[in-house]
């Protein structure tokens, strides 16, 4: 990784958009400080396509695409569930956000079923291990929480790795949860498909021109293609476990790291 601080200028006038993980990366101890709310805001008003994508559920997304009435982040859509559904924001927002799914309803119900047995099976299988707090606003996969509220080992967190890779699940882990889904869904599949949804276009076809800002292993996907990928400096904390490392490294941490590279972008602008 090298500093932002050799981010090529010439490469900021081209870039038309930025995706950001949330946790820890727009949140500083759970919530969006307010030089990255800013931040967002400035990207957007620079006329930059911006999207959240996180491994928080659908459900905890809904009020920050919040219609009129709520206070809405300045985004373009929100991916959830690491790539699975999402939340497109309304024409010039005076309507509620879309909600956008990459399975159908029968798929996502068969998998809910699937779900409940695979969680009652960690509990039984690894004592003390919970799904997290956030579960009631998931629909499409399973999370537990080992960095959040509770505070669990990397030997636990393998073992519930092992079952849910047992129980034919795809895994990954974000900086706070260890999650399992039923498909072919992580951050750089659920980029492309939200590109796709909102501009038929073909997002590994115009990387040069996208930013991607992240900071733990459910983040790799995204490192691995994105050129223009930064990691906000707590990173440091995952890199001995990373196979993929992002391009470049802030000297801020969580919030005031992206805002760091909103800044970088803007003054190249």
């Amino acid at each position: 990784m090298q500093s932002l601080n050799l981010w090529p200028h010439e490469a900021h006038p081209h870039l038309v958009g930025v995706f950001t993980d949330i946790d820890d990366t727009l949140t500083t101890e759970g919530a969006i400080t307010p030089d990255a709310l800013q931040a967002l805001t400035d990207l957007k008003a620079a006329g930059l396509v911006v999207v959240p994508i996180t491994g928080r559920p659908i459900g905890w997304c809904e009020p920050f695409m919040a219609g009129p009435a709520g206070v809405a982040w300045p985004v373009d859509a929100m991916v959830a569930e690491n790539g699975a559904v999402a939340f497109v924001q309304g024409p010039r927002r005076q309507s509620p956000p879309t909600k956008l799914y990459q399975q159908d309803a029968a798929t996502r119900e068969a998998n809910r079923a699937r779900m409940h047995d695979i969680a009652a099976l960690v509990a039984a299988e690894v004592p003390g291990v919970a799904l997290s707090r956030d579960s009631a606003g998931r629909e499409t996969d399973l999370a537990f929480d080992y960095a959040e509220f509770d505070r669990h080992s990397s030997d636990t967190v393998q073992k519930v790795l092992a079952l849910l890779q047992r129980a034919g699940m795809q895994t990954t882990v974000s900086s706070i949860h260890i999650h399992g889904c039923f498909g072919d869904f992580n951050k750089w599949q659920g980029a492309c498909w939200i590109v796709r949804e909102l501009f038929g276009r073909n997002l590994a076809q115009e990387l040069d021109r996208w930013v991607f800002v992240g900071d733990s292993g459910n983040d790799q996907a995204m490192f691995q293609h994105f050129p223009h990928s930064v990691g906000v400096a707590n990173i440091a904390r995952f890199v001995p476990q990373l196979q993929h490392l992002p391009r470049y490294v802030t000297q801020g941490e969580r919030g005031a790291g992206f805002a760091e590279v909103a800044r970088a972008i803007l003054a190249g602008r």
